[in-house]
């Protein structure tokens, strides 16, 4: 199976860099505010600029979580944080191509995260995957099959789906933290929709079909 491990270190930068590499116009600056759920625009364009800028932060506030996971023992947690950051970089790399392709410039605030115990981190990351899986992505989509935008609605449809398996990693964490302390744990994220699992079980993502095979490992 041909994986790629991602180094811990090398995540917080990876945002900028990629986006770099694949000549997307990019503007991202630090904010010390609090960040304010997405709400759905008037265009697709418009929602593709929202989805940019919540990916990009929830890729940045992950990666702090999952510094405070480790620190407080929870290296499972950790892992897992790690896996759904790399997952929401996948997101925002998609929306910039299709924000270029519409003529615009994706622009993200990054927001100055207030970083807790990892049990509030973890409740704090639910909320967020429960909101963009069942309110936002799917307000978003309706709004790209509407305007016949086909590649923005693949966008969309994808990562409400993958936003809710984070979800339901988060639920499953929160229901038995304890069994999470320890060391790290490999995790598998689709390259594609950002699909997040810990066991391989077939030759396809059950999200988007990409091939497992091609799945990055996360540890």
């Amino acid at each position: 199976m041909f994986t790629r491990k991602i180094a811990t270190s090398a995540l917080l930068c990876a945002a900028v860099f990629v986006i770099t590499l694949l000549g997307l116009p990019v503007n991202l600056q630090a904010e010390v505010t609090e960040a304010s759920p997405a709400k759905s625009a008037k265009t697709t364009l418009d929602n593709l600029m929202t989805a940019f800028a919540g990916e990009s932060n929830a890729h940045a506030k992950y990666l702090k979580f999952a510094k405070k996971a480790d620190e407080e023992g929870y290296g499972q947690v950790a892992s897992l944080f790690r896996a759904a950051a790399r997952a929401e970089q996948i997101h925002f790399e998609r929306h910039a191509k299709e924000i270029q392709k519409l003529g615009g410039a994706a622009d993200a605030k990054i927001i100055m995260t207030e970083v807790k115990s990892t049990k509030e981190n973890l409740e704090t990351a639910l909320k967020g995957e429960t909101y963009e899986s069942t309110e936002m992505y799917p307000s978003f989509l309706k709004q790209a099959q509407k305007e016949n935008n086909s590649g923005a609605a693949s966008n969309f449809e994808d990562a409400a789906a993958a936003e809710a398996v984070h979800a339901k990693w988060y639920k499953t964490a929160l229901k038995n933290l304890d069994a999470w302390k320890g060391g790290p744990k490999e995790f598998m994220v689709c390259p594609v929709c950002g699909n997040v699992v810990d066991v391989i079980t077939g030759p396809s993502c059950t999200i988007c079909m990409e091939p497992t095979d091609k799945f990055i490992s996360v540890i």
